[in-house]
Protein backbone atom coordinates (compact mmCIF):
# COMPACT_ATOMS: atom_id res chain seq x y z
CA UNK A 1 0.00 0.00 0.00
CA UNK A 2 1.60 3.09 -1.08
CA UNK A 3 1.80 6.18 1.13
CA UNK A 4 0.01 9.31 0.31
CA UNK A 5 2.87 12.24 -0.61
CA UNK A 6 3.14 15.14 1.22
CA UNK A 7 2.33 18.55 -1.04
CA UNK A 8 3.35 21.50 0.08
CA UNK A 9 1.83 24.63 -1.89
CA UNK A 10 2.36 27.95 -0.83
CA UNK A 11 -1.02 29.61 -0.42
CA UNK A 12 -2.18 32.97 1.27
CA UNK A 13 -2.84 30.93 4.65
CA UNK A 14 0.23 29.56 4.51
CA UNK A 15 1.80 33.10 4.16
CA UNK A 16 -0.20 34.68 6.89
CA UNK A 17 0.18 31.26 9.35
CA UNK A 18 3.94 32.20 8.85
CA UNK A 19 4.16 35.79 9.12
CA UNK A 20 2.29 35.48 12.42
CA UNK A 21 4.60 32.79 14.08
CA UNK A 22 7.78 35.22 13.34
CA UNK A 23 7.00 37.48 15.95
CA UNK A 24 7.85 35.56 18.74
CA UNK A 25 11.13 35.48 17.04
CA UNK A 26 11.47 39.09 16.62
CA UNK A 27 10.43 39.31 20.62
CA UNK A 28 12.97 36.83 21.42
CA UNK A 29 16.10 38.44 19.29
CA UNK A 30 15.33 42.05 19.95
CA UNK A 31 12.73 42.17 23.12
CA UNK A 32 14.38 39.49 25.52
CA UNK A 33 11.50 37.19 25.48
CA UNK A 34 12.15 34.32 27.56
CA UNK A 35 10.71 30.56 28.07
CA UNK A 36 7.27 32.19 29.63
CA UNK A 37 6.23 34.84 27.49
CA UNK A 38 6.43 32.22 24.64
CA UNK A 39 4.42 29.65 26.11
CA UNK A 40 2.30 31.82 27.45
CA UNK A 41 1.74 33.20 23.67
CA UNK A 42 1.53 29.82 22.22
CA UNK A 43 -1.23 28.87 25.12
CA UNK A 44 -3.13 32.29 24.16
CA UNK A 45 -3.44 30.45 20.35
CA UNK A 46 -5.31 27.91 22.16
CA UNK A 47 -7.99 29.91 22.52
CA UNK A 48 -7.98 31.70 19.67
CA UNK A 49 -8.37 28.66 18.23
CA UNK A 50 -11.20 27.46 20.14
CA UNK A 51 -13.46 30.81 19.26
CA UNK A 52 -12.48 30.00 15.47
CA UNK A 53 -13.82 26.19 16.04
CA UNK A 54 -16.92 27.50 17.67
CA UNK A 55 -17.64 29.55 14.61
CA UNK A 56 -16.91 26.99 12.22
CA UNK A 57 -19.62 24.58 14.18
CA UNK A 58 -22.07 27.91 13.95
CA UNK A 59 -21.69 27.98 10.35
CA UNK A 60 -21.63 24.06 9.49
CA UNK A 61 -24.17 22.43 6.97
CA UNK A 62 -26.58 26.12 7.56
CA UNK A 63 -29.26 24.52 5.25
CA UNK A 64 -29.91 21.15 7.46
CA UNK A 65 -31.72 22.08 10.53
CA UNK A 66 -31.20 18.44 12.12
CA UNK A 67 -27.69 19.75 11.97
CA UNK A 68 -28.81 23.04 13.82
CA UNK A 69 -30.66 20.69 16.23
CA UNK A 70 -27.49 18.94 17.33
CA UNK A 71 -25.55 22.29 17.79
CA UNK A 72 -27.74 23.37 19.99
CA UNK A 73 -26.15 21.11 22.12
CA UNK A 74 -22.78 20.22 20.95
CA UNK A 75 -21.62 23.94 21.04
CA UNK A 76 -22.49 24.38 24.66
CA UNK A 77 -20.38 21.72 25.63
CA UNK A 78 -17.65 22.13 23.39
CA UNK A 79 -17.18 25.70 24.66
CA UNK A 80 -17.40 24.27 28.16
CA UNK A 81 -15.29 21.45 27.96
CA UNK A 82 -12.68 22.96 25.33
CA UNK A 83 -12.68 26.22 27.56
CA UNK A 84 -11.74 24.18 31.05
CA UNK A 85 -9.39 21.68 29.36
CA UNK A 86 -7.59 25.24 27.75
CA UNK A 87 -7.98 27.34 31.36
CA UNK A 88 -6.03 24.14 33.57
CA UNK A 89 -3.79 24.12 30.83
CA UNK A 90 -2.88 28.24 31.22
CA UNK A 91 -2.65 27.78 34.83
CA UNK A 92 -0.06 25.20 34.47
CA UNK A 93 1.85 27.23 32.26
CA UNK A 94 1.35 30.52 34.65
CA UNK A 95 2.70 28.32 37.22
CA UNK A 96 5.43 26.27 36.94
CA UNK A 97 6.81 29.26 33.88
CA UNK A 98 5.55 32.62 34.87
CA UNK A 99 7.82 32.81 38.55
CA UNK A 100 6.99 34.95 41.15
CA UNK A 101 6.07 37.71 38.88
CA UNK A 102 2.62 36.19 37.96
CA UNK A 103 0.45 35.40 40.72
CA UNK A 104 -2.85 34.06 40.49
CA UNK A 105 -5.32 32.46 42.98
CA UNK A 106 -7.05 30.06 40.26
CA UNK A 107 -7.54 29.19 36.64
CA UNK A 108 -6.72 32.60 34.54
CA UNK A 109 -9.27 34.89 33.90
CA UNK A 110 -9.72 37.68 31.07
CA UNK A 111 -8.02 40.19 33.61
CA UNK A 112 -5.34 38.17 34.25
CA UNK A 113 -5.15 37.52 30.59
CA UNK A 114 -5.11 41.25 29.52
CA UNK A 115 -2.03 41.79 32.51
CA UNK A 116 0.42 39.25 31.45
CA UNK A 117 -0.46 40.87 27.48
CA UNK A 118 0.40 44.46 28.74
CA UNK A 119 2.96 43.68 31.02
CA UNK A 120 5.01 41.37 27.97
CA UNK A 121 3.40 43.93 25.38
CA UNK A 122 2.14 40.87 23.60
CA UNK A 123 -0.66 42.93 21.76
CA UNK A 124 1.07 42.58 18.42
CA UNK A 125 1.89 38.95 18.51
CA UNK A 126 -1.54 38.25 19.19
CA UNK A 127 -3.75 39.72 17.34
CA UNK A 128 -1.45 38.58 14.37
CA UNK A 129 -2.41 34.90 15.65
CA UNK A 130 -5.66 36.25 15.58
CA UNK A 131 -6.09 37.46 12.42
CA UNK A 132 -4.00 34.55 11.02
CA UNK A 133 -6.36 32.25 11.99
CA UNK A 134 -8.95 34.50 11.02
CA UNK A 135 -7.93 34.64 7.36
CA UNK A 136 -7.80 30.65 7.34
CA UNK A 137 -11.05 30.73 8.51
CA UNK A 138 -12.54 33.24 5.57
CA UNK A 139 -9.97 31.97 2.97
CA UNK A 140 -10.19 27.82 3.51
CA UNK A 141 -13.80 27.19 5.47
CA UNK A 142 -15.86 29.85 4.05
CA UNK A 143 -14.03 30.72 0.66
CA UNK A 144 -13.33 27.12 -0.04
CA UNK A 145 -16.79 25.59 1.07
CA UNK A 146 -15.40 23.59 3.96
CA UNK A 147 -18.15 23.98 6.10
CA UNK A 148 -20.24 21.84 3.66
CA UNK A 149 -17.64 18.81 3.99
CA UNK A 150 -16.77 18.53 7.96
CA UNK A 151 -19.43 16.62 10.62
CA UNK A 152 -19.82 18.62 13.79
CA UNK A 153 -17.87 15.60 15.37
CA UNK A 154 -14.90 16.20 13.39
CA UNK A 155 -14.82 19.97 14.50
CA UNK A 156 -15.43 19.02 18.29
CA UNK A 157 -12.03 16.84 18.42
CA UNK A 158 -9.86 18.59 16.15
CA UNK A 159 -8.61 21.01 18.53
CA UNK A 160 -8.06 18.85 21.25
CA UNK A 161 -5.43 16.71 19.19
CA UNK A 162 -3.28 20.11 18.52
CA UNK A 163 -3.00 21.13 22.29
CA UNK A 164 -1.75 17.78 23.08
CA UNK A 165 0.42 16.92 20.62
CA UNK A 166 1.82 20.05 20.48
CA UNK A 167 2.12 21.49 23.90
CA UNK A 168 3.06 18.30 25.50
CA UNK A 169 6.00 18.45 23.16
CA UNK A 170 6.46 22.48 24.01
CA UNK A 171 5.72 22.51 27.83
CA UNK A 172 8.92 19.43 27.82
CA UNK A 173 11.33 21.51 26.09
CA UNK A 174 10.36 24.47 28.37
CA UNK A 175 11.16 22.77 30.99
CA UNK A 176 14.65 21.76 29.46
CA UNK A 177 15.25 25.70 28.38
CA UNK A 178 14.57 26.53 32.37
CA UNK A 179 16.90 23.80 33.29
CA UNK A 180 19.24 25.79 30.59
CA UNK A 181 18.45 28.93 31.68
CA UNK A 182 16.63 30.03 28.20
CA UNK A 183 19.41 30.09 25.70
CA UNK A 184 18.65 32.07 22.97
CA UNK A 185 19.41 29.37 20.30
CA UNK A 186 17.20 27.20 22.07
CA UNK A 187 14.03 29.21 22.40
CA UNK A 188 14.59 29.88 18.41
CA UNK A 189 14.34 26.63 17.76
CA UNK A 190 11.37 25.75 19.95
CA UNK A 191 9.55 28.39 17.84
CA UNK A 192 11.13 26.79 14.49
CA UNK A 193 9.84 23.21 15.62
CA UNK A 194 6.32 24.98 16.02
CA UNK A 195 5.95 26.58 13.29
CA UNK A 196 7.06 23.03 10.94
CA UNK A 197 4.01 21.60 13.11
CA UNK A 198 2.43 24.58 12.51
CA UNK A 199 2.48 24.09 9.03
CA UNK A 200 2.25 20.50 8.35
CA UNK A 201 -0.47 20.07 10.48
CA UNK A 202 -2.22 23.51 8.36
CA UNK A 203 -1.27 21.36 5.07
CA UNK A 204 -2.98 18.26 5.90
CA UNK A 205 -5.79 19.07 7.63
CA UNK A 206 -6.96 20.92 4.01
CA UNK A 207 -5.70 18.78 2.10
CA UNK A 208 -8.15 16.20 3.18
CA UNK A 209 -10.68 18.56 2.35
CA UNK A 210 -9.81 19.45 -1.26
CA UNK A 211 -13.07 17.62 -3.63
Amino acid sequence: MKKKRFHFKITPSIIFLFIANLFPIYGVLFLGWEVFIILFLFWMENLIIGFFNILRMLLLSPENPITWLAKLFIIPFFTFHYGMFTMIHGLFVILLFGGENIKTSGLPDVNLIMQIITKYHLTYAALALFLSHGFSFLYNYIGKFEYQKVSLQQLMGKPYARVAILHLVIILGGFLLMALKSPLVGLLLLIVLKIIFDLRSHIREHAKLKN
